[in-house]
């Protein structure tokens, strides 16, 4: 269905929020409400969009995130699966809250597990949890001794923008390949909280700068949107590109293609659990009717 309305024939990476179920409520998720909501892909649910992904669409990745992906029963099965069955390449995104043992138990069938930090200790734990800065360092040492690669995400507040290249060190102590940075936008528990918002761009220039200097051997990725004139607006596709990077599955099964989309309902496409197909449902609101631009990534 895809396919037909936009012309795009694969998808390289698929993203499935298994749940929206959280053991945190970290002040700028953009989930929000939907935290509390009971929505989740059942583990045949799960099996069946990854492997339909993989015949329509050429999908070889999977991102499994939710909500917390390690709080969701079957995880495990899911990601063997993918592994074993479709040899897809998978990547956990996580809050490396005491996922010690679950951690043991699937690291030989996870090629990443990338962790979100928001700071260096109290910073973090204000934004996220108590406990959970040490948590997650806990984390990335258990991956390292598992031989499992490690990313973090890091999503720029006006709170911990002075803790990028100090959290980048940290990370580079624990063997952590990349820094994935993010920015803040509001929605959800962020439109909350316009506290986090950094509201002079002159601020993401001096970052850039201060991250370029440092020489870093730990890969810098950053959202074109931290930067003084902001990104260049890329569309989703029109009778354009027939490949595109990542698609999104949210908990209900609503598919999205821009990041900026997730979490705001804009979405055209879904993912019909009952028919074990994708469906189009176009509205005045959706990203393909307002053109919603995708989120551009650089190496700094």
């Amino acid at each position: 269905m895809i396919e037909e309305v936009t012309g795009i024939r694969r998808i390289r990476m698929l993203y499935l929020q298994l749940l929206y179920r959280c053991n945190f409520e970290c002040l700028h998720c953009f989930h929000g409400k939907r935290l509390q909501h009971a929505d989740a892909f059942t583990l045949e649910e799960a099996v069946n969009l990854v492997t339909l992904m993989r015949d329509e669409y050429a999908t070889e990745a999977l991102t499994l995130l939710g909500g917390e992906p390690f709080v969701y029963k079957s995880l495990p099965e899911v990601v063997r699966y993918a592994k074993q069955e479709l040899g897809q390449q998978v990547e956990i995104c996580t809050n490396g809250y005491r996922i010690e043992r679950r951690l043991n138990e699937i690291a030989p069938y996870v090629d990443l597990l990338r962790i979100s930090l928001e700071g260096i200790g109290s910073t973090n734990d204000h934004i996220r949890k108590t406990g959970s800065y040490q948590s997650a360092l806990s984390a990335l040492h258990l991956a390292r001794e598992l031989g499992v690669r490690t990313g973090a995400t890091m999503t720029v507040t006006s709170r911990n923008i002075d803790e990028v290249l100090p959290l980048a060190r940290t990370l580079q102590h624990f063997g952590t390949e990349q820094l994935k940075l993010h920015c803040l936008r509001p929605v959800g528990n962020a439109a909350a909280h316009p506290e986090l918002l950094v509201t002079d761009p002159a601020d993401y220039a001096r970052l850039r700068e201060q991250l370029q200097a440092a020489e870093l051997a730990i890969e810098v990725i950053v959202d074109e949107d931290l930067s003084e004139h902001g990104a260049p607006e890329i569309c989703p596709p029109g009778g354009g590109p027939i490949a595109i990077e990542r698609i999104e599955a949210d908990p209900r099964g609503a598919l999205t293609m821009s990041c900026k989309a997730v979490g705001k309902d804009s979405h055209a496409f879904w993912y019909d659990k009952h028919a074990d197909r994708i469906v189009h449902r176009p509205s005045a609101t959706d990203e393909l009717t307002l053109a919603v631009p995708d989120v551009v990534y650089a190496r700094v």
